[in-house]
């Protein structure tokens, strides 16, 4: 598909969607104050509202809508996820960044985090948002490319699985303290500075 087509289908699906919060991401790539990279099939954005001091997604063109609308013909796609990965990485040798996408996505539009593991953020807000990186509802994107090409299709969670890793009870990413909440959780990631 080429640039240009890829823009028009962008900007189609925009008219039609551009109502729903849900779909916040898609205003968002055509938006050049948060583009950081673009391909003919990729955008990387800055996140709107990061939770590290690293937080970009990196989305397809293509209107997909989710991981579990993705299937074996879109191995090609992701592994121009994972370019792009390894590009962010190069850019920010400072930093521990990871990337991977949430097992039940709360926006509408294929979406991938590349973020810092430092999760220093005053957008952390939430112990959900904290699990959401921190957990196993963080599929990491070397496993999600790995179950496309191995099943054609990417495995969904159950609504009991999804509430219980939400509610996962906090500890450190980086060490193995446990916090009795967030704010002590957010004070003591500033001694891994």
């Amino acid at each position: 598909m080429s640039k240009r087509t890829s823009e028009t289908v962008t900007q189609s699906v925009i008219e039609k969607k551009s109502k729903s919060w849900s779909l916040g991401l898609v205003n968002s790539m055509i938006n050049p104050d948060y583009i950081i990279k673009q391909t003919d099939r990729i955008v990387v954005i800055r996140d709107k509202y990061p939770k590290a001091k690293i937080h970009y997604l990196v989305l397809p063109r293509e209107d997909i809508s989710s991981i579990h609308k993705l299937n074996s013909s879109h191995i090609d796609l992701l592994n121009e996820f994972g370019l792009l990965f390894e590009q962010l990485k190069d850019q920010h040798q400072e930093f521990t960044l990871q990337a991977g996408f949430h097992a039940v996505p709360s926006l509408q539009r294929l979406h991938m985090h590349v973020i810092s593991k430092d999760m220093i953020s005053t957008w952390l807000k939430t112990k959900a948002h904290w699990n959401s990186f921190n957990t196993s509802f963080f599929l990491p994107y070397t496993d999600v490319i790995k179950e496309l090409q191995n099943k054609g299709t990417i495995t969904k969670i159950g609504p009991e699985k999804h509430k219980d890793l939400l509610a996962t009870p906090l500890k450190c990413n980086q060490c193995s303290y446990v916090p009795k909440n967030l704010p002590k959780l957010k004070e003591h990631l500033l001694s891994h500075q």
